[in-house]
Formats: structure tokens, sequence, C-alpha cells
């Protein structure tokens, strides 16, 4: 026999509802990546990334403000050493 009474006990307590309810993407749940390079006046395209860029600091602070701007609450630094070596020594 079907059941006549649905249980709703995955929706008993918010933290409960919280984790059954459907995925909701919005701008305050993205990161936007910044990958910062030595020198000033620096914006070098990532190939393998069309739309992205290798900035130094002056460039990255520009870049942050229009991130702010558009709603994207946060980023993530990437530090790209001038010189790479097997041993990493620039790290």
């Amino acid at each position: 026999m079907f059941p006549t009474h649905c249980p709703l006990r995955l929706r008993s307590h918010p933290q409960l509802r919280r984790m059954v309810r459907e995925t909701v993407l919005n701008t305050n749940d993205l990161i936007y990546p910044l990958f910062a390079v030595p020198r000033e006046s620096v914006a070098n395209e990532v190939k393998s990334m069309p739309g992205v860029f290798q900035l130094s600091v002056d460039k990255i602070v520009e870049e942050a403000k229009q991130v702010y701007d558009l709603g994207i609450p946060a980023v993530i630094l990437f530090g790209i050493p001038e010189d790479k070596d097997v041993e990493a020594t620039g790290a």
C-alpha cells in the first residue's frame, strides 16, 4: 500500500532543512581568483584561461575594486614568483 502519511523529519529543524534544500548559487557564493606578479603595470594573459590575467599589485587593486562593484564578496590571491626552479627557491 502507498503511504498516506509523509513524515517531514528532514524538515523539522532549520539545520536539516538547510542540508536538504535545493542548491542555489548567487554572487555571495563566488570567489574571484587573482594572480599577482612582481613589478608594476603588468597584465599578462594566462593562455590556458582566456580572459584571466597575471597582474601586478597596482593592477590587482583596480581589478579587486571592479570585482567588488560586481557584487563578488571575496577574492583569492595567488602569488606568481619571478623565477621558478625545481627546488622552489622563490617560495
